[in-house]
């Protein structure tokens, strides 16, 4: 509710036409926090806070009450000569504590009354009329007695009871109760008029006196509905604000774990904490305003390779993959793998083998990464097995004709991240190619094991075969000689886990994730049994109280809020945070200038009957009172009238008064030195009103007056100086207003209070004592200035419990709102870095649609009409630790010339393989429509070449088939290879790195229809298929190192981009045969070839090739 905002608005345009801007302000409006209550459901559970709240109420009452009721009967025992009539006076006072005690204490019980709420009305209005009958008995006896008429003692105490301590829930109630006890007075008042004849009743309780205790019990409830109305808001503002604090905390909550559930499927602890301790700090920057992972501001590297020992990887590949992602839909793919690669995942878990990444139908993982395992071998194996028992239940339930082939090889691994963007972990090493070797080399079924990942394992628990022909056949594995080893489970051995297991993402919950969490968080909802607990724990203030039947646990958190206040004056021990609070906006402002108008009209009337001969001074006193109250309450309240009559239209102008007015109040509410200069103002005015009461009394005269009436015997002028009590309950009201405006500081609001009560007892014992002391007094014998000094006394004491109480739970609330402030940035940095941990998972596009798919517990899949595929092998890496560093800062920039390309069509980086990089163009395309021109591109090819896009668009008429992609995938290969010529030529430069200078790439690119997907279990992975994927990577692994190797289909389209595609020859494709394929033309300066200068149907290039990768010769 809490909004902080500022009026700094130009000189010039603070008195043109405006419009008018009333949001902040209704968010403190009683009629919309009921009904964002109501609307969140909320009604139930802030009543039972409030209730506990009034409950903590009664712990300050209780104190209170005694204090008042002990403190007056220690002074009547001080300052009273003849003490017989005390004790009757002790009786009922002791008699009322004790049943007003005995009644409220009921409402201690707080599950019962919380049941029983009419409990909590009951008891009030019969401790209410007790203090009440008390009061009058005690007074009316003397009277009728003792012929002694004398002023009751707790009327004002009463009515401050009602409205500021009795637990009565509703305002109406109070206020009708509060008016009954007011009524109840001024009868008791007016019945010595009509019943009796003596002058000295009549002149204390006369017409004019009773029409003054009206119009004074008018202010009084003035004030109490005030401040019942003002608390209810403010309470009500600070418990919708807890509720979403508690919202922002149960969300965070779950927020963090669904990050580390996240991290953990991504990268192991050891190396994610670094990178997501670097992801929030760059998101909490202040330049930052949204952190995207590998931007231009963050050239940081992440590169985190740590070398392992002692550990297994098994490389599993499926068999007849290409068949499956060939003949099967993309719906039912995307299902096959996704049972097939959960069912993996599951079982890695329960084996302790940590999965690294899905290569298409490549599967590999390492046991003994995470932590050493002296069983790595066992675990690799005994997974291997369970992985054959599972496909094998895929293929029986599925009727598919796919297999599974294992390699498992033990030995000395590097593990971490390289690259910039879409951080996977990856594994490296001469072992981790032995594995693969020994995975493609395998037979399926099998679990294809090397001697060394045998001498590990107890024979007698598997069936061991030999290894195969083609291992001992195999050039690679014929440089590390070894023997090798098929290994089948015993027939006991099933299948780990059930297809149950594996129907959805485990523990992976992201509903809250995205955009829409402020959203979903302010949506009504059912209350969990969590949120209810918090609400029981929100701070109430008040003693605390350890009743037997009313055990709370202690709440440390709110203990520690506690002691950040100070204890009389209850401000914030920070003096920051004191100062920030006193400078906060303060919506209510103008509720308390209403109410001090109210005021000041009754004090007016007060004085007016008061001193009805003042005529010239007192009506120009009262009026500029008067008047600077109401110009107050016009410039206050002008905004809110404003706003109720043009509700209908919110976009009026109002005009260059209307707009001053707005623009005066706004400054006076934001301001706190305004609203303190006011409100010292309002309290000078009436000051200025009672200073009236006392200039026309002439206390000489007054006392001559008296003299000459007792010895002449003649009846004197009742009102030839003021009303002694009438003055007195000015100063109470006056009292009582000191303490109501709200962000004012509570020690400066006691001061003023303890000074306006310092002063009353100067004048009623130094300046006009005679008067007061000629005045009624509340007990026999009782010194009448001792009593007037008393109520105001018990005023100063009252209203400082009432307003220590009140300031303390708004500054608790604002404390806590400055921590759900905390958690909401919090919550927002966990949000923000779970989208970046997802987007380096899966594509930016698809991570929405993902998360939407996700809560709906069904699989992502999308079938794309035309997408490029690239496939990119750096070459000559030795894969040590100093070229895995050249290669962490090739493949950085790689993923930095990404960021070039997302002007157009995105091109999208899959995944890297070892020294492969994969990416595509062409899987989102809602960035298509409307291409800015004036785009700057970082990348050199795009900002020259792009303009052949362009042209093309508007030259050819034809239907839109997305042929643009070839030409970006293209364009974005040629990039790859200035980036890496641009480096070599730098660690050639360096001595220390010359040797690293060498390497080369090769890269094939394909085009055509392809299915995308999400599959996998406690590690979500995003992959592609279809035949362009298969081709792609069958150009680079068939082509040769500078070149850029693509299909038929791929070299018609960059035809119409006027790039040389030069025909290669027939080359031999695994699964498909022989093709034909075709060069990119490419000069030596690495920039495209037109076709115009060869063309590609006229005059076939033919290009003699020395060797190929597979060993064939080219024609």
């Amino acid at each position: 509710m809490n909004k902080k905002y500022t009026c700094k608005t130009p000189y010039r345009e603070r008195f043109r036409r405006c419009h008018l801007e009333y949001t902040n302000e209704c968010l403190w409006e009683l009629s919309y926090l009921k009904a964002k209550c109501k609307d969140l459901d909320l009604e139930e559970e802030y009543m039972k806070y409030k209730i506990r709240l009034m409950i903590s109420y009664l712990t300050v009452f209780y104190p209170l009450l005694i204090l008042v009721i002990v403190g007056l009967h220690a002074i009547k025992w001080a300052f009273t000569e003849y003490k017989n009539y005390i004790y009757l006076n002790l009786m009922f006072d002791g008699g009322s504590l004790i049943l007003v005690t005995g009644f409220l204490s009921i409402n201690f019980f707080e599950t019962f009354v919380t049941r029983h709420r009419w409990v909590l009305t009951v008891t009030s209005t019969l401790s209410a009329y007790v203090v009440v009958l008390g009061d009058i008995a005690h007074t009316a006896y003397h009277f009728y007695h003792s012929d002694w008429p004398l002023s009751t003692s707790y009327d004002v105490f009463v009515l401050c009871m009602i409205y500021m301590f009795l637990p009565i829930p509703s305002i109406m109630g109070a206020a009708l109760l509060a008016i009954s006890v007011s009524v109840i007075y001024l009868l008791y008042y007016i019945h010595y008029i009509v019943f009796t004849e003596h002058d000295l009743p009549k002149y204390v309780y006369g017409l004019d006196i009773v029409s003054i205790d009206f119009f004074h019990y008018l202010g009084f409830n003035m004030m109490g509905i005030f401040f019942r109305i003002m608390n209810d808001t403010m309470v009500r503002s600070s418990f919708l604000d807890r509720y979403q604090f508690i919202k922002e905390e149960i969300w965070l909550r779950q927020a963090r774990r669904q990050e580390s559930l996240l991290l953990d499927s991504i990268l192991p602890p050891q190396i994610a904490k670094p990178i997501q301790k670097s992801i929030k700090d760059k998101i909490m920057r202040p330049d930052n305003d949204y952190y995207h992972l590998g931007s231009s501001r963050a050239r940081e590297s992440f590169m985190s390779i740590q070398i392992h020992h002692d550990v297994s990887i098994l490389y599993a590949d499926v068999v007849n993959y290409t068949y499956l992602t060939t003949t099967l839909t993309v719906e039912k793919l995307v299902k096959v793998l996704h049972d097939l690669y959960a069912r993996f995942d599951m079982a890695a878990s329960s084996f302790k083998v940590q999965r690294i990444k899905f290569l298409g139908d490549c599967y590999y993982c390492v046991a003994g990464l995470g932590q050493p395992d002296p069983d790595h071998a066992k675990m690799a194996v005994s997974l291997g097995i369970s992985m054959i028992a599972n496909i094998k239940e895929v293929r029986v339930k599925r009727s598919l004709d796919i297999d599974m082939r294992i390699g498992v090889h033990s030995g000395t691994l590097f593990a971490g991240v390289i690259g910039e963007t879409k951080l996977q972990y990856d594994v490296w090493g001469t072992d981790v190619n032995i594995a693969s070797l020994l995975e493609s080399t395998g037979k399926p079924g099998y679990v294809h094991v090397s001697g060394r990942t045998l001498s590990s394992l107890n024979a007698a628990e598997y069936k061991i075969f030999p290894g195969t022909e083609a291992a001992q056949r195999n050039p690679e594995l014929q440089k590390h000689p070894m023997s090798t080893y098929l290994l089948a489970a015993l027939p006991f051995r099933n299948s780990v886990l059930g297809d149950s297991s594996v129907r959805s993402v485990r523990n992976l919950d992201l509903k809250t994730v995205g955009s829409n969490r402020k959203s979903q968080i302010s949506q009504a909802i059912s209350l969990s049994e969590e949120l209810r607990e918090e609400f029981s724990k929100m701070p109430v203030g008040g003693f605390k109280f350890r009743f037997p039947w009313s055990r709370r646990e202690r709440d440390l958190k709110h203990e520690k809020v506690e002691r950040d206040l100070g204890i009389f004056c209850v401000a914030f021990k920070d003096k920051s945070l004191e100062w920030d609070y006193l400078h906060h906006p303060d919506y209510i402002f103008k509720y308390s200038v209403l109410l001090s108008w109210g005021i000041g009209c009754c004090l007016i009337y007060i004085q007016y009957a008061n001193n009805t001969d003042l005529w010239y001074t007192g009506a120009v006193i009262d009026t500029v009172a008067f008047l600077i109250l109401t110009s107050l309450l016009i410039i206050c309240w002008y905004k809110k009238v404003c706003w109720w009559r043009s509700r209908q239209d919110e976009h009026k102008s109002y005009s260059k008064l209307s707009c001053a007015m707005f623009h005066t109040f706004e400054k006076i509410q934001h301001s706190f030195v305004l609203r303190l200069i006011v409100y010292v103002m309002i309290i000078l005015c009436y000051f200025m009103v009672l200073s009236l009461t006392l200039i026309n009394c002439d206390p000489e005269e007054y006392e001559l007056d008296i003299i000459q009436s007792k010895l002449f015997h003649y009846e004197r002028d009742p009102f030839s100086c003021f009303h002694p009590w009438a003055c007195t309950n000015m100063m109470a009201l006056i009292l009582g207003m000191s303490y109501t405006f709200a962000r004012i500081p509570f020690a400066l609001k006691t001061f003023i209070g303890c000074l306006e009560a310092v002063i009353f007892v100067v004048i009623v014992f130094f300046q006009f004592s005679f008067i007061f002391e000629h005045s009624e007094t509340t007990c026999p014998f009782l010194k009448a200035e001792i009593a007037h000094s008393s109520r105001v006394c018990m005023m100063v004491m009252t209203m400082y419990a009432k307003e220590r109480q009140s300031e303390f739970n708004t500054k608790m609330n604002y404390k806590l709102n400055l921590d759900l402030q905390k958690k909401q940035k919090s919550a927002d940095v966990t949000n923000q870095s779970i989208i970046i941990l997802l987007n380096n998972i899966l594509p930016s596009h698809v991570v929405e649609v993902y998360l939407n798919s996700l809560a709906k517990h069904e699989l992502y899949h999308e079938n794309y009409r035309m997408v490029s595929v690239m496939f990119a092998m750096l070459t000559n890496f030795q894969l040590d630790l100093p070229s895995l560093r050249v290669l962490n800062d090739i493949i950085t920039e790689f993923d930095r010339l990404l960021y070039a390309y997302k002007e157009y069509y995105v091109v999208e980086k899959i995944k890297v393989v070892g020294c492969t990089y994969m990416a595509a163009c062409g899987l989102d395309y809602s960035l298509i429509e409307n291409p800015d021109s004036s785009s700057k591109f970082g990348s050199a090819s795009m900002s020259s070449e792009m303009e052949q896009v362009r042209s093309r668009q508007e030259s050819t008429v034809r239907e839109n088939d997305h042929d643009e992609v070839a030409f970006i995938m293209t364009t974005f290969a040629l990039d790859l290879m200035r980036v890496l010529s641009v480096c070599n030529k730098a660690y050639a430069g360096k001595l220390f790195d010359q040797a690293l200078s060498t390497s080369e790439i090769k890269i094939g690119i394909s085009t055509g229809q392809i299915m995308a997907g999400v599959v996998g279990a406690s590690q979500p992975h995003y992959d592609i298929w279809g035949n362009p994927v298969n081709m792609a990577s069958r150009m680079e692994s068939t082509g040769l190192s500078g070149h850029i190797q693509v299909t038929q289909e791929t070299a018609n389209i960059l035809q119409e981009f006027d790039i040389l595609c030069m025909y290669r020859g027939m080359t031999f494709v695994k699964g498909r045969g022989e093709i034909p394929t075709y060069f990119v033309g490419i000069d030596k300066d690495l920039k495209f070839i037109s076709s115009k200068s060869v063309s590609l149907l006229e005059r076939p290039v033919t290009i003699h090739l020395t060797h190929d990768l597979d060993g064939s010769k080219d024609k």
